[in-house]
């Protein structure tokens, strides 16, 4: 190739190549800002990452353009969730969106002023995060589960799928916010159906093996497993665990019975964060978090893992699979 012929090739290739800067979002486009307890790299949480994503742009968002999204990851270490928050303040986001209880305990005390969009947190208003549901105040709102219907009715499949159901098992986190009312919820349901309630306090990955023998000294017929990041993030484990020590096992999030849990029943995470978008599009628009009511989940999900039961030796009632919205076979 010539000089002539050289020079005219790379100019023709400056010249369609854009210049770097308009490879950037613009830098008057507001910026939201995603706080999770978890890993971009676990697919659970990547699939509700991107039902919010999927929510801004049904809103008509378009990520890049018209608004850019700041995500940070704590990796399933609930003490790196402060910092990361103290990180997105820093950038000037002008709404964050959390994942969990911690997260947005984490957000609210690094900042009393950005409004802050919680998803998946139980119990808003006892642990102290908002006031009342119809009125938050403060920076805070989204959604909130106070559902003590939701481990009655856990019980109750449990009720009908072991026979002579007398003793069951709850797995949590302590150091989830929503942890305690979930507890207090759960004991009441098992007073009402005459059920003796092992309550096993997980607070990290080692203690989940300690907490299954505990179950198996204690005898239980079935475990329930309440919402949690850490539990969600070994969510096969104690699938496996409870597979093997021929335990029922029932959560709240669909994520366990497609790990290998035996059943899931409780709200869509999936639908929560893609409503979560219609909280950040309302406070983009102008309207302050704390006027905005709190809702409740109104999509619920009940999942029944088939090749689980079969492991188990256990005949789902026709009845119970009627009312299943979805059977992993």
């Amino acid at each position: 190739m010539d000089r002539r012929r050289f020079l005219g090739t790379l100019a023709a290739g400056l010249l369609a190549a854009p210049p770097a800067a308009e490879s950037r979002p613009p830098a008057n486009i507001p910026r939201v800002g995603f706080l999770s307890p978890s890993s971009l790299s676990d697919s659970r949480t990547s699939r509700y990452f991107e039902a919010l994503r999927q929510g801004l742009r049904e809103r008509g968002y378009v990520e890049g353009q018209t608004i850019a999204i700041e995500s940070r990851w704590a990796e399933g270490n609930y003490d790196r969730l402060p910092g990361l928050a103290a990180e997105l303040v820093r950038l000037k986001i002008a709404v964050i969106v959390t994942y969990g209880g911690v997260a947005t305990q984490a957000a609210s005390r690094a900042t009393g002023s950005i409004p802050i969009v919680m998803a998946v947190v139980q119990d808003a208003v006892s642990t102290g995060l908002v006031s009342s549901l119809a009125h938050p105040g403060g920076n805070i709102t989204g959604t909130s589960s106070m559902s003590p219907e939701l481990a009655a009715k856990q019980l109750q499949i449990l009720n009908e799928v072991v026979a002579k159901l007398s003793r069951v098992a709850l797995l949590g986190n302590p150091a989830q916010i929503g942890h305690a009312p979930q507890v207090r919820q759960a004991k009441d349901a098992a007073r009402v159906l005459g059920v003796r309630l092992q309550v096993l306090e997980v607070r990290e990955p080692g203690e989940i093996d300690k907490a299954f023998a505990a179950i198996a000294t204690g005898r239980a017929d079935a475990v329930i497993v309440l919402p949690d990041s850490m539990l969600l993030d070994h969510r096969t484990r104690i699938a496996h665990l409870a597979t093997r020590g021929r335990l029922p096992l029932i959560a709240a999030l669909s994520d366990h019975a497609e790990a290998g849990g035996l059943m899931a029943y409780g709200p869509s995470i999936g639908d929560t964060f893609r409503r979560a978008a219609t909280y950040v599009d309302k406070i983009l628009k102008g309207a302050r978090p704390g006027d905005l009511p709190i809702e409740q989940p109104t999509k619920f999900e009940f999942v029944i893992n088939l090749k689980t039961a079969k492991t188990l030796g256990l005949t789902m009632p026709p009845a119970l699979l009627e009312r299943a919205d979805r059977m992993i076979e």
